[in-house]
Parts: structure tokens; sequence; C-alpha cells
């Protein structure tokens, strides 16, 4: 049951959801620039669940190479970083709505020319490259009501290459209501979904693959 303060959490950004595309992208760029007045406020590099998390969410990827690497909503880069020492030849890609997190990112991995970072908003940004690995975690239910998440999914979606995979990694209920458009795109299919429930804080990561066109 989730707790009152996280109630009115998810009922602020949803209320953030009436305004248009545009408008919602830049009253949440704002929002996450303050919020990024302190460095890593949610303690992303030293958290021991979080670090836990992302080794969990590594160890479920099928087994194969990959060369472009997208983290959408990568904040100040922490698990970016992460990526760019697990995939030593991949060139890799943050995203994320706020300047100055993505900053702190580009600090965090000063002198690793396989990296850059990319100020957008998911929902409406269009990508100028596609990727054979994308990874979405915490980040979907910042977007709203459906009509958002639909075009996130979509979004999210037009990101793959053909039989490139997705990851999205969510709090557990609450990633089934989430996840449910990008269950329902047509270009994706559903690959496998575990869900941690032992933890702290219940998560899931569940994997997607692009159809081949």
């Amino acid at each position: 049951m989730p707790s009152f303060p996280e109630i009115m959490h998810r009922t602020f950004f949803r209320t953030l959801s009436l305004l248009s595309p545009k408008g919602q992208a830049t009253i949440l760029r704002r929002y996450f620039d303050w919020w990024h007045r302190t460095p890593d406020p949610w303690k992303l590099a030293t958290d021991s669940y979080e670090q836990q998390k992302y080794l969990s969410t590594l160890q479920h990827l099928p087994p194969r190479p990959y060369r472009r690497i997208i983290e959408v909503g990568c904040a100040e880069g922490v698990f970016t970083h992460t990526l760019a020492a697990a995939y030593p030849d991949a060139e890799i890609t943050g995203l994320d709505v706020s300047e100055r997190a993505l900053a702190r990112a580009r600090e965090r991995v000063k002198g690793n020319e396989r990296v850059r970072f990319i100020q957008a908003d998911i929902v409406t940004h269009r990508p100028e490259q596609r990727f054979d690995l994308v990874f979405c975690s915490e980040t979907l239910y910042y977007l709203g009501r459906h009509e958002r998440l639909r075009r996130a999914s979509a979004r999210l979606g037009d990101l793959l290459d053909p039989g490139g995979v997705l990851v999205a990694v969510h709090p557990w209920p609450e990633a089934t209501r989430l996840h449910r458009f990008l269950d329902a795109h047509a270009s994706l299919s559903r690959l496998g979904e575990q869900v941690y429930t032992a933890s702290p804080r219940p998560f899931a990561v569940t994997i997607y693959g692009a159809k081949p066109t």
C-alpha cells in the first residue's frame, strides 16, 4: 500500500501531465534542476539498495554484445558510469531533463569519450540514432496519466534498433501500471520479468525486445 507522501507525489506529477507535452517538459526541467540543487539527492551513488538494484538489472540482460546504449532518465550519471565500466567497447548516451544533473554526470565520466549526455524530455524527444540497448529506470511515474505513458512508451520503442533490448525498472506493483503500454506497443515483445519482493522497496525488472521489421 503506497504511503501518503507517495500518493501526494504521484498526484502532483499526474496533475502536471494535464499540461501540453511542451509545458510539462518545461515544468519537469525546472523541478529537477531545483531538486538537484545539492549533489546526488537520491543517494544513488551510496545507497546499498540502489547499488544492488543496478547489479540485479545487469544480471537480467540477454548475453550479447551491445555497441550503442542509452539510459533514459540518467540523472547524475551514476548508472551510466556503471554501464561504461560494464561495456567498455560501447558508445553510451545518458538522457535527462535536468541540465544541472547532466553537468554533474559529465564530471562523473570526465575523460571518457565513449559517453555523452543529452538534455531532453522522453515524451517530446526525437532520436537522431537508434540503440541496441535502452534502459528506463524509476522514470515513467513522473510522466503522470495514461496518455503520457503511451507517448513515452512509443518514444522508447523508437529508440531501439530491430532486435534491440529495452530494460524497464520500476517499483512493484506500480510497474504493472507503468509497463502496460510497453506491453501493448506493437513493436515490442516482453522477454521476461523478475520481481524482487524481498527488497525493502520491491521493484520489477522487465525486459523487452524490439521485433524485427
